[in-house]
């Protein structure tokens, strides 16, 4: 097991990070399930980290109630600004929810005798393992899978075809859809808890525009028809930097045609079941 060990000790933050991407994929997936193109996630991500960072670092508060913590923060500002925002629709939402997560990265770096501003938060324990992150993303699946296939996942598919249909036929749209903002902020809030408590470090430029790009692409990139192409999106995202680190100065450049290569030729991403079923039919008529 020696080769393991070797493996474990390089590796080790680049495998668990591709189960918190996979999160922050997953949470955004909620919002476009129901069909708000929210961009928020990497603000909920950010005050989740802080929230857990802070009460572990300064109170000693236990690991598993600065989790709860770091999700409950960004679920309750979610409930806050969600009822405002999501009267909003398309574009507007979008460019609404990223006002938003510049607000709050604007607050984490001026507010620096608490978040310790542009120098952001170090020293903060390593409480993250390789089992906390399995399980949080295990129980993440499980809670979607049943979503999706329950009435509520239903409710989100019809608000997603037609909003104004939706609500004719009796579906309480605002309540779906703050029932989708919130449980996905949560989501990202537990995301950027466990990323916290795995790299002794934060700081306000992790939770930009660029991190909020990063988890839309993500979804996208793997697809939104189903939970596997979140997953598979983050796990992309996560390994490409890594797997085109020796084109050094290019590598963005060629991470950047590889995506739009993808969007073109694959618009409803990589993981995509109805392509796939349509593809082996085609071939099994050849033969």
């Amino acid at each position: 097991m020696d080769w393991f060990n070797n493996f474990w000790s390089i590796y080790s933050n680049l495998v668990l990070s591709l189960g918190t991407n996979a999160l922050l994929a997953l949470s955004i997936y909620l919002t476009l399930a129901c069909g708000m193109l929210a961009i928020a996630n990497a603000a909920f991500m950010g005050i989740g980290a802080y929230t857990s960072a802070l009460l572990t670092m300064n109170y000693g508060v236990p690991f598993p109630a600065a989790l709860a913590a770091g999700m409950a923060a960004p679920a309750l500002m979610a409930f806050i600004i969600g009822k405002p925002t999501l009267r909003l629709s398309g574009v507007y939402l979008a460019m609404a929810t990223l006002a938003f997560g510049e607000v709050v990265r604007i607050a984490l770096l001026n507010a620096d005798s608490i978040t310790g501003g542009a120098l952001g938060l170090n020293g903060i324990p390593q409480l993250t393992q390789w089992w906390h992150v399995a399980l949080a993303l295990l129980l993440t699946l499980a809670l979607l899978w049943r979503l999706r296939h329950s009435r509520v996942g239903r409710a989100f598919e019809s608000i997603k075809e037609d909003e104004t249909a939706a609500g004719l036929m009796g579906i309480d749209v605002g309540a779906y859809k703050m029932l989708a903002f919130v449980l996905g902020s949560a989501i990202a809030g537990l995301a950027g808890a466990l990323n916290a408590h795995l790299t002794f470090f934060i700081g306000p430029s992790e939770y930009g525009f660029d991190r909020a790009v990063d988890i839309l692409t993500m979804a996208i990139l793997g697809g939104i028809g189903n939970l596997g192409g979140p997953v598979i999106g983050a796990v992309i995202l996560t390994l490409l930097p890594e797997l085109l680190r020796a084109l050094q100065d290019f590598r963005g450049v060629v991470n950047g045609f590889i995506l739009v290569l993808i969007v073109l030729f694959l618009p409803k991403g990589i993981w995509d079941p109805a392509r796939f079923r349509q593809w082996f039919g085609k071939r099994g008529g050849r033969i």
